[in-house]
């Protein structure tokens, strides 16, 4: 070929273009000296680029970025960052809560400052606080990581003014796409696709109405300010717009200081596919694909993948290319999202554009094998992108799942708050991904979100992705909090996410009544009862060796089950009115993870806990199952044990999360009907709406507004 070819050394062999060492030279903003390469050459096999060998060494003054970077933010974000960091050789500062002062992203820091108590206003949003840290430190970037500060254009304007670096876009950017009011008019003028709607701030309740009623139902209001879900509301008539319109400006004040909404026409049954830019000071940007992010529940994302099963290529070309239309259309300097709704006919229109870094990005460093957050800190350095559109590549599949401690059985998922007894990521499976910020024994508190972690998997195709994530959320161990891993494994096992038949309303289409656990088969039904059986008899059989008595005669309950003749017991019969089940597992008690194997079937179980009075909560197909195994004796004598009545609860307001009360709609001696607000709960970010589960007369309560 007569062609020479080099790799710059911030650029790894597997999915990477070879560049040229003179091109190399060019993108380099600083004198190169002492450069010096071994050759590699290019040759095809069967077309394939085969790489021989590759060394480069050259002055560290081709890479530098920065010598430490503050990270304004906490959880698994904060150390996401810090792991590109640590292997950028870049030292990092944490900043902290007093009640994240023992968190993992502080012990991972190589500094950590405290910037206030826990409520995120004192502490994460307190610009002097995180400005003086910075000072203190000698930090020369800040990067935000995604919510609190992250789309904050005062945050970075303080930042230059004190001459720091804000590893984003500049002011001008996060002004004109953070204000959806704005956004919108500039991707008009760009040739962006965009939603009919009202291009102006709503003055009032009325007006909502007004505007809802010129547009036609449904609409959506929403925050102009912010996103990740809070501030947004849908409405089909004007008492849902009049009460969209109260809460939505409530929490976009509360997450987001600026209470102004937009509403526009709310595109029914549509995917939400948003796209990846990456940008320079340069002029140079760049589309990364997409990513499928339409399982959402309370207009936030549960499951994310990429790329999306419903883009064609031309369509996928088509929403690139107008995503970067509108980052050059503002000089966008970064890694940013420009999210669309896609309907059935892949007709596609701009919904907003988030000038950060966002949530699900691990799944595009997955089919492209770029850091994106690497490519963020070089470009917030000066630095001229690596890469061309033709380099950017799809390879594989990625899926995401967002594990939460949240009660999926109420509204798909209220926050749940405790401390986390056991926990074990499932990292021993191959090409699985966990980015968490938490330990066994960390909070999940009622200041902040309940993410645990992003589950990630990946697979040459779509079908190897979701099977390891199904053998992923099996092995994920959580004890201590409720969490959500029962919906995740719904549905990404779901026939219709199987098949890539989804949209917005995913959830609300599978589970009308809501979710309601895994709905066994009978097969899957003799399964968990046979496994039942056999942990209870395995147990007793632990319990005899333990006393000296090792004989395989057993009492158990009033189905045989027949012991193998091995001490250990490994192989079991369980007969289940007359069906016959094997069973088989090493039995390891201790473990938090119980492999068996029933009638050929591998299967990974939890056992949650077990009693003496022969109950057993079983993790099984990701939902607890509670379950009772008796002897022929207990269950002879059970019967005249009496039974707990159930407290009757229709009488009490009790909330279904712990908050705090931000307002109360009624007084003592009102009157109130079934169905009618009596007060309105704040919780990690989100207000919830209380009401009567029956007309009653209301009892004198204190007046002063606190926490539940």
């Amino acid at each position: 070929w007569g062609t020479y070819w080099t790799l710059p050394a911030t650029m790894s062999v597997a999915g990477s273009r070879l560049l040229h060492l003179n091109e190399l030279l060019r993108q380099s903003s600083r004198t190169v000296v002492g450069v010096s390469s071994k050759i590699i050459s290019r040759e095809r096999y069967q077309s394939k680029l085969v790489v021989h060998k590759v060394s480069i060494s050259c002055c560290s003054s081709v890479l530098q970025t920065f010598d430490k970077i503050l990270i304004a933010n906490r959880g698994e974000i904060a150390c996401r960052v810090m792991k590109t960091c640590k292997k950028m050789g870049i030292k990092t500062v944490a900043v902290h809560s007093d009640v994240d002062s023992s968190a993992v992203h502080v012990k991972m820091a190589d500094e950590a400052v405290c910037v206030g108590p826990a409520p995120t206003n004192k502490s994460y949003l307190n610009m002097d606080a995180i400005l003086e840290a910075a000072r203190q430190t000698g930090a020369q970037a800040v990067h935000p990581g995604y919510g609190f500060l992250s789309e904050n254009k005062e945050f970075a304007r303080r930042l230059a003014a004190h001459g720091v670096t804000f590893i984003g876009p500049d002011t001008h950017a996060i002004q004109a796409m953070g204000d959806k009011i704005e956004s919108k008019l500039i991707a008009k003028k760009a040739k962006v696709n965009t939603i009919p709607g009202f291009d102006g701030v709503v003055k009032d309740a009325e007006e909502a109405v007004r505007i809802a009623g010129e547009i036609g139902y449904p609409v959506m209001i929403k925050a102009s300010a912010g996103g990740g879900g809070k501030g947004m509301r849908i409405a089909w008539n004007d008492e849902e717009t009049r009460e969209g319109f109260r809460f939505s400006s409530q929490e976009a004040a509360s997450s987001f200081g600026d209470d102004r909404l937009l509403i526009e026409k709310f595109i029914d049954n549509p995917r939400h596919i948003e796209i990846q830019v990456l940008a320079d000071k340069h002029g140079n940007a760049l589309w990364l694909n997409e990513r499928e992010c339409s399982i959402q529940r309370r207009n936030q994302k549960v499951v994310e993948e990429a790329p999306s099963t419903f883009l064609d290529p031309e369509t996928r070309c088509a929403m690139g290319e107008q995503a970067v239309s509108l980052a050059k259309a503002v000089q966008y300097s970064s890694a940013g999202t420009v999210e669309f709704l896609v309907d059935s006919k892949k007709n596609f229109y701009f919904l907003e554009m988030n000038t950060r870094l966002q949530v699900e990005h691990p799944i595009t460093e997955c089919i492209t094998g770029l850091d994106l957050v690497q490519q963020m800190i070089r470009v917030a350095k000066g630095y001229p992108l690596q890469h061309r559109q033709a380099d950017i590549p799809i390879n594989g599949w990625a899926i995401e799942s967002r594990v939460y401690a949240e009660d999926p059985y109420k509204s798909f998922g209220l926050p749940s708050i405790g401390r986390l007894s056991q926990y074990q990521e499932p990292v021993n499976i191959p090409a699985v991904r966990v980015d968490s910020g938490i330990q066994e024994g960390s909070d999940i508190s009622i200041y902040y979100d309940p993410m645990i972690s992003k589950l990630v998997t990946y697979g040459s195709t779509r079908a190897e992705a979701l099977q390891r994530m199904e053998e992923a959320l099996d092995n994920y161990v959580i004890r201590g909090v409720t969490h959500n891993i029962p919906l995740l494994r719904e549905i990404i096992t779901h026939p219709r996410f199987v098949s890539g038949d989804i949209s917005t309303k995913f959830l609300q289409e599978v589970y009308p009544e809501g979710f309601k656990g895994h709905q066994l088969s009978d097969s899957e039904r003799w399964e968990l009862l046979a496994t039942a059986v056999a942990l209870f008899v395995a147990a007793q059989l632990r319990s005899q060796r333990f006393l000296g008595n090792l004989s395989d005669e057993l009492e158990t309950c009033s189905h045989v089950c027949l012991p193998g003749n091995s001490l250990v017991c490994r192989f079991l019969q369980v007969d289940l009115d007359g069906k016959r089940v094997d069973v088989s597992s090493e039995w390891n008690l201790a473990s938090a993870l119980l492999p068996v194997t029933v009638n050929g079937t591998q299967r990974t179980v939890q056992c949650l806990s077990r009693s003496a009075s022969g109950e057993i909560d079983l993790q099984y197909l990701g939902t607890s199952y509670k379950l009772r195994v008796l002897s022929k004796l207990a269950a002879a004598l059970n019967k005249h044990m009496p039974e707990k009545v159930p407290e009757d609860t229709s009488s009490i307001l009790r909330s279904p999360m712990p908050g705090s009360v931000v307002a109360v709609s009624v007084k003592a001696g009102d009157t109130v009907a079934e169905g009618q607000e009596i007060c309105v709960i704040e919780a990690m970010k989100m207000q919830n709406s209380m009401t009567a589960a029956k007309t009653a007369k209301v009892r004198p309560y204190s007046s002063a507004l606190s926490s539940l």
